[in-house]
Protein backbone atom coordinates (compact mmCIF):
# COMPACT_ATOMS: atom_id res chain seq x y z
CA UNK A 1 0.00 0.00 0.00
CA UNK A 2 2.58 2.43 0.79
CA UNK A 3 4.47 1.62 -2.13
CA UNK A 4 1.57 2.21 -4.00
CA UNK A 5 0.75 5.54 -3.13
CA UNK A 6 4.34 6.19 -3.69
CA UNK A 7 4.14 5.18 -7.53
CA UNK A 8 0.39 6.93 -7.80
CA UNK A 9 2.12 10.24 -6.98
CA UNK A 10 5.77 9.90 -8.58
CA UNK A 11 4.78 7.56 -11.67
CA UNK A 12 3.22 10.09 -13.76
CA UNK A 13 6.72 12.45 -13.50
CA UNK A 14 8.68 9.65 -13.79
CA UNK A 15 6.64 9.42 -16.94
CA UNK A 16 6.99 12.48 -18.12
CA UNK A 17 10.70 12.20 -17.79
CA UNK A 18 10.67 9.22 -20.43
CA UNK A 19 7.83 10.83 -22.99
CA UNK A 20 10.78 13.27 -23.71
CA UNK A 21 13.16 11.05 -24.15
CA UNK A 22 13.62 9.28 -27.53
CA UNK A 23 11.53 6.15 -28.28
CA UNK A 24 13.10 2.71 -28.45
CA UNK A 25 13.32 1.28 -31.67
CA UNK A 26 10.60 -1.03 -31.16
CA UNK A 27 8.27 1.09 -29.65
CA UNK A 28 8.44 3.89 -32.62
CA UNK A 29 5.54 1.66 -34.39
CA UNK A 30 4.57 3.68 -37.79
CA UNK A 31 4.72 7.24 -36.04
CA UNK A 32 6.86 8.57 -33.76
CA UNK A 33 3.88 11.23 -32.65
CA UNK A 34 1.30 8.28 -32.06
CA UNK A 35 4.42 6.53 -30.09
CA UNK A 36 4.41 8.99 -27.67
CA UNK A 37 0.68 9.22 -26.85
CA UNK A 38 0.49 5.65 -26.79
CA UNK A 39 3.15 6.16 -24.08
CA UNK A 40 1.02 8.75 -22.65
CA UNK A 41 -2.01 6.14 -22.21
CA UNK A 42 0.33 2.79 -21.07
CA UNK A 43 1.90 5.55 -17.85
CA UNK A 44 -2.15 6.95 -16.85
CA UNK A 45 -3.24 3.08 -17.26
CA UNK A 46 -0.60 1.80 -15.16
CA UNK A 47 -1.49 5.17 -12.49
CA UNK A 48 -5.28 4.27 -13.10
CA UNK A 49 -4.32 0.69 -12.01
CA UNK A 50 -2.52 1.08 -9.15
CA UNK A 51 -5.16 3.88 -7.65
CA UNK A 52 -7.51 1.12 -8.23
CA UNK A 53 -5.17 -1.96 -6.18
CA UNK A 54 -5.01 0.68 -3.81
CA UNK A 55 -8.67 1.44 -3.51
CA UNK A 56 -9.17 -2.12 -2.99
CA UNK A 57 -6.84 -2.62 -0.79
CA UNK A 58 -8.04 0.21 1.51
CA UNK A 59 -9.54 -0.43 4.89
CA UNK A 60 -13.05 0.21 4.52
CA UNK A 61 -13.72 -0.76 8.24
CA UNK A 62 -11.94 2.69 9.03
CA UNK A 63 -11.53 5.02 6.80
CA UNK A 64 -10.90 7.68 9.09
CA UNK A 65 -7.61 6.14 9.71
CA UNK A 66 -4.74 7.50 7.57
CA UNK A 67 -3.02 4.81 5.57
CA UNK A 68 -0.44 4.13 3.17
CA UNK A 69 1.74 6.43 4.86
CA UNK A 70 4.90 6.96 4.24
CA UNK A 71 6.86 9.59 6.38
CA UNK A 72 10.36 10.75 5.57
CA UNK A 73 11.97 14.24 7.06
CA UNK A 74 13.26 16.53 4.53
CA UNK A 75 14.12 19.64 5.78
CA UNK A 76 14.98 19.03 9.21
CA UNK A 77 15.37 22.91 9.96
CA UNK A 78 11.67 23.69 9.32
CA UNK A 79 10.44 20.27 10.12
CA UNK A 80 9.13 19.54 6.80
CA UNK A 81 8.53 15.96 6.18
CA UNK A 82 7.80 13.76 3.41
CA UNK A 83 4.44 12.60 4.19
CA UNK A 84 2.11 10.91 2.13
CA UNK A 85 -1.32 9.13 3.18
CA UNK A 86 -4.91 8.39 1.98
CA UNK A 87 -8.27 8.41 4.07
CA UNK A 88 -12.02 8.82 3.27
CA UNK A 89 -11.78 12.00 2.31
CA UNK A 90 -8.69 11.53 -0.53
CA UNK A 91 -9.12 8.49 -1.70
CA UNK A 92 -11.95 9.28 -3.61
CA UNK A 93 -10.39 12.18 -5.23
CA UNK A 94 -7.47 10.11 -5.93
CA UNK A 95 -9.19 7.68 -8.03
CA UNK A 96 -11.20 10.12 -10.02
CA UNK A 97 -8.01 11.53 -10.67
CA UNK A 98 -6.30 8.64 -12.04
CA UNK A 99 -9.54 8.35 -14.07
CA UNK A 100 -10.20 11.28 -15.66
CA UNK A 101 -6.15 10.73 -16.43
CA UNK A 102 -6.33 8.05 -17.88
CA UNK A 103 -9.44 8.74 -20.17
CA UNK A 104 -8.12 12.27 -21.40
CA UNK A 105 -4.77 10.34 -22.58
CA UNK A 106 -6.88 8.15 -24.13
CA UNK A 107 -9.10 10.59 -25.76
CA UNK A 108 -5.91 12.19 -27.23
CA UNK A 109 -4.43 8.71 -28.70
CA UNK A 110 -7.34 8.86 -31.17
CA UNK A 111 -8.12 12.52 -31.28
CA UNK A 112 -4.62 13.87 -31.51
CA UNK A 113 -4.78 17.23 -30.22
CA UNK A 114 -3.68 20.27 -32.83
CA UNK A 115 -0.92 22.08 -32.01
CA UNK A 116 3.33 21.69 -31.53
CA UNK A 117 4.59 18.38 -31.02
CA UNK A 118 2.44 15.74 -29.01
CA UNK A 119 5.77 15.25 -26.91
CA UNK A 120 5.56 17.86 -24.62
CA UNK A 121 1.96 17.28 -24.83
CA UNK A 122 1.76 14.35 -23.16
CA UNK A 123 4.70 15.49 -20.97
CA UNK A 124 2.42 17.93 -19.64
CA UNK A 125 -0.51 16.20 -18.95
CA UNK A 126 1.52 13.58 -16.88
CA UNK A 127 2.97 16.64 -14.71
CA UNK A 128 -0.26 17.99 -14.57
CA UNK A 129 -1.51 14.59 -13.02
CA UNK A 130 1.28 14.30 -10.97
CA UNK A 131 0.78 17.97 -8.98
CA UNK A 132 -3.26 17.14 -9.16
CA UNK A 133 -2.74 13.15 -7.22
CA UNK A 134 0.04 14.87 -4.90
CA UNK A 135 -2.18 17.29 -3.73
CA UNK A 136 -4.88 15.09 -2.57
CA UNK A 137 -2.12 12.59 -1.37
CA UNK A 138 0.35 14.95 0.78
CA UNK A 139 0.16 15.75 4.46
CA UNK A 140 2.38 18.18 4.85
CA UNK A 141 1.76 22.12 4.46
CA UNK A 142 4.93 23.13 2.33
CA UNK A 143 4.07 19.99 0.19
CA UNK A 144 0.87 20.38 -0.15
CA UNK A 145 1.47 24.21 -1.38
CA UNK A 146 4.09 23.14 -3.57
CA UNK A 147 2.13 20.28 -5.26
CA UNK A 148 -0.93 22.63 -5.63
CA UNK A 149 1.07 25.61 -7.73
CA UNK A 150 2.82 22.01 -9.42
CA UNK A 151 -0.39 21.86 -11.64
CA UNK A 152 0.31 26.09 -12.73
CA UNK A 153 3.05 25.79 -15.41
CA UNK A 154 1.64 22.61 -17.55
CA UNK A 155 -1.95 23.69 -17.75
CA UNK A 156 -0.69 27.34 -18.72
CA UNK A 157 0.92 25.55 -21.96
CA UNK A 158 -2.01 23.09 -22.59
CA UNK A 159 -4.10 26.11 -22.68
CA UNK A 160 -1.24 28.62 -24.32
CA UNK A 161 -0.13 26.02 -26.96
CA UNK A 162 -2.62 23.95 -27.79
CA UNK A 163 -5.93 25.72 -27.06
CA UNK A 164 -8.37 27.87 -29.47
CA UNK A 165 -9.10 31.35 -30.35
CA UNK A 166 -7.80 33.80 -27.05
CA UNK A 167 -5.88 31.08 -26.19
CA UNK A 168 -2.69 33.30 -24.88
CA UNK A 169 -5.00 35.77 -23.33
CA UNK A 170 -6.65 32.89 -21.31
CA UNK A 171 -3.62 30.97 -20.15
CA UNK A 172 -2.09 34.12 -18.75
CA UNK A 173 -5.70 35.35 -17.11
CA UNK A 174 -5.07 31.85 -15.23
CA UNK A 175 -1.61 31.85 -14.03
CA UNK A 176 -1.51 35.53 -12.64
CA UNK A 177 -5.19 34.75 -11.00
CA UNK A 178 -4.26 31.66 -9.35
CA UNK A 179 -0.82 32.65 -8.75
CA UNK A 180 -1.53 36.10 -6.53
CA UNK A 181 -3.82 34.03 -4.68
CA UNK A 182 -1.30 31.10 -4.32
CA UNK A 183 1.37 33.86 -2.56
CA UNK A 184 -1.19 34.95 -0.42
CA UNK A 185 -2.36 31.27 1.06
CA UNK A 186 1.56 30.68 1.47
CA UNK A 187 1.69 33.06 3.76
CA UNK A 188 -0.99 31.64 5.56
CA UNK A 189 0.12 28.34 5.50
CA UNK A 190 3.40 30.06 6.70
CA UNK A 191 1.56 31.53 9.96
CA UNK A 192 0.15 28.48 10.88
CA UNK A 193 3.34 26.40 10.39
CA UNK A 194 5.28 28.76 12.45
CA UNK A 195 2.82 29.14 15.57
CA UNK A 196 1.86 25.73 15.95
CA UNK A 197 5.26 24.57 15.67
CA UNK A 198 4.99 21.84 13.12
CA UNK A 199 3.61 21.84 9.32
CA UNK A 200 2.20 18.29 9.76
CA UNK A 201 -1.37 18.31 8.46
CA UNK A 202 -2.38 15.13 10.60
CA UNK A 203 -0.65 16.57 14.04
CA UNK A 204 -2.39 19.99 13.24
CA UNK A 205 -6.28 18.64 12.86
CA UNK A 206 -5.61 16.55 15.81
CA UNK A 207 -4.53 20.30 17.44
CA UNK A 208 -7.83 21.19 16.47
CA UNK A 209 -6.61 24.99 16.56
CA UNK A 210 -5.68 24.49 20.33
CA UNK A 211 -2.18 25.67 19.45
CA UNK A 212 -3.48 28.58 17.44
CA UNK A 213 -4.96 31.95 19.13
CA UNK A 214 -8.24 33.22 17.52
CA UNK A 215 -6.72 36.11 15.68
CA UNK A 216 -3.85 34.13 14.12
CA UNK A 217 -6.50 31.67 12.84
CA UNK A 218 -8.58 34.84 11.62
CA UNK A 219 -5.75 35.99 9.81
CA UNK A 220 -4.55 31.91 8.66
CA UNK A 221 -8.70 31.69 7.49
CA UNK A 222 -8.57 34.56 5.57
CA UNK A 223 -5.05 34.40 3.64
CA UNK A 224 -5.45 30.74 3.13
CA UNK A 225 -9.10 30.83 1.99
CA UNK A 226 -8.32 33.66 -0.89
CA UNK A 227 -5.91 31.08 -2.09
CA UNK A 228 -8.31 28.40 -2.20
CA UNK A 229 -11.02 30.54 -3.48
CA UNK A 230 -9.17 31.33 -6.63
CA UNK A 231 -8.51 27.78 -7.49
CA UNK A 232 -12.28 26.67 -6.48
CA UNK A 233 -12.84 29.21 -7.89
CA UNK A 234 -15.17 31.31 -5.74
CA UNK A 235 -17.53 34.08 -7.13
CA UNK A 236 -16.38 36.82 -7.60
CA UNK A 237 -13.06 35.46 -8.00
CA UNK A 238 -14.03 33.43 -10.71
CA UNK A 239 -13.35 35.14 -13.75
CA UNK A 240 -10.63 33.35 -15.08
CA UNK A 241 -12.65 29.93 -15.30
CA UNK A 242 -14.72 31.01 -18.58
CA UNK A 243 -11.73 32.31 -20.29
CA UNK A 244 -9.67 29.31 -19.76
CA UNK A 245 -12.56 26.58 -20.49
CA UNK A 246 -13.39 28.29 -23.58
CA UNK A 247 -10.06 28.40 -25.06
CA UNK A 248 -8.84 25.20 -23.74
CA UNK A 249 -8.37 21.87 -25.64
CA UNK A 250 -11.17 19.44 -24.97
CA UNK A 251 -9.07 17.26 -22.34
CA UNK A 252 -7.66 20.72 -20.60
CA UNK A 253 -11.09 21.17 -20.00
CA UNK A 254 -11.97 18.15 -18.43
CA UNK A 255 -8.70 17.89 -16.15
CA UNK A 256 -9.85 21.73 -15.25
CA UNK A 257 -13.29 21.47 -14.44
CA UNK A 258 -12.99 17.33 -13.19
CA UNK A 259 -9.55 17.51 -10.80
CA UNK A 260 -8.24 21.23 -10.57
CA UNK A 261 -11.40 22.76 -9.37
CA UNK A 262 -11.45 19.98 -6.38
CA UNK A 263 -7.98 20.82 -5.01
CA UNK A 264 -9.64 24.44 -3.89
CA UNK A 265 -12.28 23.03 -1.79
CA UNK A 266 -10.46 20.04 -0.55
CA UNK A 267 -8.24 22.44 1.19
CA UNK A 268 -11.12 23.90 2.98
CA UNK A 269 -11.72 20.64 4.24
CA UNK A 270 -8.66 18.87 4.61
CA UNK A 271 -6.75 22.34 5.77
CA UNK A 272 -8.98 25.23 6.89
CA UNK A 273 -11.43 23.40 9.19
CA UNK A 274 -9.87 21.23 11.26
CA UNK A 275 -6.39 23.37 11.21
CA UNK A 276 -8.21 26.84 12.16
CA UNK A 277 -11.81 26.01 13.54
CA UNK A 278 -12.15 29.35 15.26
CA UNK A 279 -11.24 31.21 12.10
CA UNK A 280 -13.68 29.31 9.97
CA UNK A 281 -16.53 29.61 12.20
CA UNK A 282 -15.81 33.96 12.39
CA UNK A 283 -15.93 33.23 7.75
CA UNK A 284 -18.62 31.05 7.48
CA UNK A 285 -21.45 33.16 7.20
CA UNK A 286 -19.42 35.31 4.38
CA UNK A 287 -18.31 32.01 2.44
CA UNK A 288 -21.61 31.03 2.73
CA UNK A 289 -23.19 34.44 1.45
CA UNK A 290 -20.78 34.09 -1.55
CA UNK A 291 -21.21 30.68 -1.86
CA UNK A 292 -25.17 30.98 -2.66
CA UNK A 293 -24.04 34.64 -4.80
CA UNK A 294 -22.02 32.54 -7.18
CA UNK A 295 -25.24 29.44 -7.69
CA UNK A 296 -27.32 32.22 -8.84
CA UNK A 297 -24.82 34.20 -10.67
CA UNK A 298 -23.42 30.92 -12.53
CA UNK A 299 -27.07 29.98 -12.97
CA UNK A 300 -28.09 33.35 -14.39
CA UNK A 301 -25.01 33.72 -16.37
CA UNK A 302 -25.76 30.27 -18.40
CA UNK A 303 -29.26 31.45 -18.88
CA UNK A 304 -28.22 34.66 -20.85
CA UNK A 305 -25.71 32.11 -22.70
CA UNK A 306 -28.66 30.07 -23.45
CA UNK A 307 -31.08 32.52 -24.78
CA UNK A 308 -31.48 32.86 -28.48
CA UNK A 309 -29.39 34.91 -30.72
CA UNK A 310 -26.84 35.76 -27.83
CA UNK A 311 -24.12 34.02 -29.63
CA UNK A 312 -23.25 31.72 -26.37
CA UNK A 313 -20.52 29.18 -26.59
CA UNK A 314 -21.30 25.92 -25.23
CA UNK A 315 -18.28 25.21 -23.83
CA UNK A 316 -18.70 28.75 -21.90
CA UNK A 317 -22.02 28.11 -20.60
CA UNK A 318 -20.54 24.96 -19.02
CA UNK A 319 -17.61 26.69 -17.20
CA UNK A 320 -20.40 29.48 -15.92
CA UNK A 321 -22.36 26.35 -14.72
CA UNK A 322 -19.22 24.90 -12.87
CA UNK A 323 -19.23 28.61 -10.67
CA UNK A 324 -22.77 27.18 -9.60
CA UNK A 325 -22.17 24.09 -8.97
CA UNK A 326 -19.10 24.21 -6.76
CA UNK A 327 -21.19 27.15 -5.08
CA UNK A 328 -22.74 24.24 -3.00
CA UNK A 329 -19.98 22.63 -2.39
CA UNK A 330 -18.40 25.93 -0.63
CA UNK A 331 -21.74 25.97 0.71
CA UNK A 332 -21.63 22.41 2.13
CA UNK A 333 -18.31 23.31 3.97
CA UNK A 334 -19.21 26.93 5.32
CA UNK A 335 -22.21 24.84 7.35
CA UNK A 336 -19.45 23.29 9.04
CA UNK A 337 -21.81 20.15 9.97
CA UNK A 338 -20.97 16.23 8.95
CA UNK A 339 -23.76 16.64 6.39
CA UNK A 340 -23.11 19.66 4.81
CA UNK A 341 -19.43 18.69 4.40
CA UNK A 342 -20.21 15.18 3.24
CA UNK A 343 -22.43 16.63 0.77
CA UNK A 344 -19.32 18.98 -0.42
CA UNK A 345 -17.18 16.11 -1.20
CA UNK A 346 -19.72 13.80 -2.70
CA UNK A 347 -20.45 17.09 -4.95
CA UNK A 348 -17.12 17.15 -5.67
CA UNK A 349 -16.64 13.93 -6.73
CA UNK A 350 -19.88 14.15 -8.94
CA UNK A 351 -19.07 17.45 -10.41
CA UNK A 352 -15.90 15.60 -11.76
CA UNK A 353 -17.87 12.85 -13.53
CA UNK A 354 -20.67 15.06 -14.70
CA UNK A 355 -18.99 17.96 -15.88
CA UNK A 356 -15.97 16.35 -16.97
CA UNK A 357 -18.54 13.97 -19.55
CA UNK A 358 -19.97 17.62 -20.40
CA UNK A 359 -16.78 18.79 -21.61
CA UNK A 360 -15.98 15.53 -23.85
CA UNK A 361 -19.46 15.55 -25.41
CA UNK A 362 -19.49 19.25 -26.34
CA UNK A 363 -15.47 19.03 -27.90
CA UNK A 364 -17.57 16.26 -29.60
CA UNK A 365 -20.12 18.69 -30.77
CA UNK A 366 -17.15 20.99 -31.53
CA UNK A 367 -15.49 18.77 -33.30
CA UNK A 368 -18.61 17.45 -36.09
CA UNK A 369 -19.96 20.97 -36.57
CA UNK A 370 -17.31 23.24 -36.38
CA UNK A 371 -18.48 25.64 -33.61
CA UNK A 372 -19.24 25.46 -30.19
CA UNK A 373 -21.94 28.57 -30.57
CA UNK A 374 -25.54 27.80 -29.52
CA UNK A 375 -26.81 30.36 -32.50
CA UNK A 376 -24.79 28.60 -34.52
CA UNK A 377 -25.84 25.37 -33.59
CA UNK A 378 -29.44 25.53 -32.95
CA UNK A 379 -29.37 27.34 -36.51
CA UNK A 380 -33.30 26.79 -37.66
CA UNK A 381 -34.08 23.62 -36.92
CA UNK A 382 -31.64 22.90 -34.04
CA UNK A 383 -28.80 20.44 -34.26
CA UNK A 384 -31.67 18.16 -34.25
CA UNK A 385 -28.96 15.31 -32.57
CA UNK A 386 -31.55 13.07 -31.55
CA UNK A 387 -32.09 12.55 -35.27
CA UNK A 388 -28.68 12.74 -36.70
CA UNK A 389 -26.50 11.58 -34.14
CA UNK A 390 -29.12 9.62 -31.56
CA UNK A 391 -26.32 8.45 -28.87
CA UNK A 392 -24.20 11.44 -28.74
CA UNK A 393 -27.69 13.32 -28.12
CA UNK A 394 -28.86 10.91 -25.52
CA UNK A 395 -25.52 11.53 -23.83
CA UNK A 396 -25.95 15.13 -24.11
CA UNK A 397 -29.22 15.41 -22.43
CA UNK A 398 -28.30 12.48 -19.93
CA UNK A 399 -24.90 14.81 -18.99
CA UNK A 400 -27.28 17.57 -18.66
CA UNK A 401 -30.16 16.23 -16.26
CA UNK A 402 -27.43 14.66 -14.35
CA UNK A 403 -25.67 18.07 -14.28
CA UNK A 404 -29.33 19.64 -12.79
CA UNK A 405 -29.36 16.73 -10.22
CA UNK A 406 -31.94 14.66 -10.95
CA UNK A 407 -32.84 12.09 -8.28
CA UNK A 408 -31.20 8.84 -9.12
CA UNK A 409 -27.87 10.24 -10.32
CA UNK A 410 -24.85 11.38 -8.74
CA UNK A 411 -25.54 15.19 -9.07
CA UNK A 412 -28.45 14.90 -6.67
CA UNK A 413 -27.01 13.87 -3.25
CA UNK A 414 -24.13 16.85 -2.94
CA UNK A 415 -26.40 19.28 -3.59
CA UNK A 416 -28.89 18.42 -1.70
CA UNK A 417 -26.61 17.35 1.87
CA UNK A 418 -25.13 20.80 1.27
CA UNK A 419 -28.62 21.91 1.34
CA UNK A 420 -29.21 20.34 4.51
CA UNK A 421 -26.20 21.18 5.78
CA UNK A 422 -26.70 24.83 5.46
CA UNK A 423 -30.42 24.68 6.91
CA UNK A 424 -28.81 23.10 10.21
CA UNK A 425 -26.05 24.43 10.26
CA UNK A 426 -22.92 23.62 12.95
CA UNK A 427 -23.59 25.48 16.78
CA UNK A 428 -22.41 29.11 16.58
CA UNK A 429 -23.46 29.98 13.07
CA UNK A 430 -26.57 32.15 12.53
CA UNK A 431 -29.55 29.74 11.47
CA UNK A 432 -31.59 33.14 10.25
CA UNK A 433 -28.19 33.60 7.98
CA UNK A 434 -28.35 30.14 7.02
CA UNK A 435 -31.76 29.67 6.47
CA UNK A 436 -31.75 32.70 4.13
CA UNK A 437 -28.51 30.48 2.35
CA UNK A 438 -30.75 27.53 2.16
CA UNK A 439 -33.10 29.44 -0.07
CA UNK A 440 -31.09 30.90 -1.91
CA UNK A 441 -29.28 27.92 -2.97
CA UNK A 442 -32.53 26.33 -3.93
CA UNK A 443 -33.79 28.56 -5.89
CA UNK A 444 -30.58 28.53 -7.77
CA UNK A 445 -31.39 24.55 -8.74
CA UNK A 446 -34.44 25.65 -10.30
CA UNK A 447 -32.77 28.13 -13.02
CA UNK A 448 -29.71 25.43 -13.50
CA UNK A 449 -32.57 23.03 -14.16
CA UNK A 450 -33.94 25.81 -16.86
CA UNK A 451 -30.51 26.70 -18.46
CA UNK A 452 -29.74 23.03 -19.01
CA UNK A 453 -32.99 22.15 -20.17
CA UNK A 454 -33.11 25.18 -22.70
CA UNK A 455 -29.93 23.67 -24.14
CA UNK A 456 -30.89 20.20 -24.77
CA UNK A 457 -34.14 21.84 -26.59
CA UNK A 458 -31.79 23.95 -28.74
CA UNK A 459 -28.82 21.65 -29.42
CA UNK A 460 -31.08 18.20 -29.24
CA UNK A 461 -34.28 18.73 -30.90
CA UNK A 462 -34.99 19.99 -34.19
CA UNK A 463 -36.29 18.81 -37.84
CA UNK A 464 -34.92 16.02 -40.11
CA UNK A 465 -31.82 16.60 -41.69
CA UNK A 466 -32.01 18.88 -45.06
CA UNK A 467 -31.25 16.37 -48.23
CA UNK A 468 -28.17 16.92 -49.40
CA UNK A 469 -26.35 17.73 -46.07
CA UNK A 470 -23.51 15.64 -45.46
CA UNK A 471 -24.73 13.31 -42.41
CA UNK A 472 -22.63 13.93 -38.99
CA UNK A 473 -20.98 10.73 -37.37
CA UNK A 474 -22.65 9.44 -34.04
CA UNK A 475 -20.50 8.32 -31.28
CA UNK A 476 -17.41 6.68 -32.46
CA UNK A 477 -15.75 3.83 -30.62
CA UNK A 478 -13.06 5.59 -28.84
CA UNK A 479 -15.28 8.08 -27.37
CA UNK A 480 -17.55 5.30 -25.98
CA UNK A 481 -14.61 3.78 -24.52
CA UNK A 482 -13.40 7.24 -22.96
CA UNK A 483 -16.98 8.02 -22.15
CA UNK A 484 -18.73 4.86 -20.44
CA UNK A 485 -16.89 4.86 -17.32
CA UNK A 486 -18.30 7.97 -16.57
CA UNK A 487 -21.95 7.56 -17.40
CA UNK A 488 -21.40 4.19 -15.33
CA UNK A 489 -19.84 6.24 -12.12
CA UNK A 490 -22.31 8.57 -12.51
CA UNK A 491 -25.40 6.19 -12.24
CA UNK A 492 -23.56 4.44 -9.32
CA UNK A 493 -22.98 6.92 -6.95
CA UNK A 494 -26.49 8.38 -8.06
CA UNK A 495 -28.18 4.97 -6.67
CA UNK A 496 -25.78 3.69 -4.49
CA UNK A 497 -24.58 7.21 -2.21
CA UNK A 498 -23.71 4.70 0.43
CA UNK A 499 -20.30 3.64 -1.87
CA UNK A 500 -18.73 7.42 -1.17
CA UNK A 501 -20.84 8.17 2.19
CA UNK A 502 -19.53 5.48 3.89
CA UNK A 503 -15.68 6.35 2.64
CA UNK A 504 -16.33 10.08 3.72
CA UNK A 505 -18.83 10.19 6.50
CA UNK A 506 -15.99 8.78 9.20
CA UNK A 507 -13.31 10.74 7.94
CA UNK A 508 -15.03 13.93 8.49
CA UNK A 509 -16.87 12.76 11.63
CA UNK A 510 -13.27 12.67 12.54
CA UNK A 511 -11.69 15.82 11.40
CA UNK A 512 -14.52 18.17 12.84
CA UNK A 513 -14.25 16.43 16.10
CA UNK A 514 -10.27 17.52 15.88
CA UNK A 515 -9.13 13.56 15.78
CA UNK A 516 -10.69 12.60 19.00
CA UNK A 517 -12.93 9.88 17.41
Amino acid sequence: MQFLLVLIVAGPLLGAAAALLPAPPGLKGKSPDQAVLRHGVTVTGAILLAAIVLALGFDHDHPSRTQATTDISWIRALDVRIHLGVDGISLPLLVLTALLGFLCALHSYFKTPSGPSPKAFVALLLVLESGTLATFAVLDLVLFFLAFETVLIPMYFLIARWGGEGRRAASWKFVLYTLLGSVVMLLGLLLVGVKAGTFDMVALAADNGRGLTASVQVVAVLAIGLGLAVKTPMWPLHSWLPDAHTAAPTVGSVLLAGVLLKMGTYGFVRIVLPIAPDGMRTFAPYLAAFAVAGIVYGSLACLALARPGAKGDLKRLIAYSSVGHMGFVLLGIASMTPTGVNGALFANVAHGLVTGLLFFLVGAVKDRYGTADLDTLAGATGAALYGRAPRLGALLAFAAVASLGLPGLAGFWGEMLALFGAFDPAEGLSRPAFLTFTAIGAFGTLLTAAYLLIVVRRVCMGGPRPAGETPIADVQGYEFAAWTPLVALTVLAGLWPAVLLGLTDPAVQKLLAGGTQ
